[in-house]
């Protein structure tokens, strides 16, 4: 385990219970990109699609996610 992430973990100790939970399944997710068994089926054809779009340099601009962002208020 590198220094930092022994440092995050010593940290995510001090938070309450359901916190570290939260915390732990963002891990668990981030740990586990590029598995496909992880994606509802009912999204695979979107995520696909998205993963393409990456390939073909087709990103949105900071522009685009900053008005995506305001847009959930």
């Amino acid at each position: 385990m590198t220094k930092l992430l022994e440092q995050a973990v010593e940290t995510v100790r001090r938070l309450p219970a359901a916190d570290q939970d939260t915390i732990a399944e963002a891990m668990l997710g981030l740990a586990g990109l590029g598995s496909a068994d992880d994606i509802d089926p009912e999204h695979l054809d979107d995520v696909l699609a998205g993963l393409v779009e990456v390939e073909r340099g087709e990103l949105a601009s900071p522009e685009d996610i900053e008005a995506a962002f305001r847009s959930f208020g």
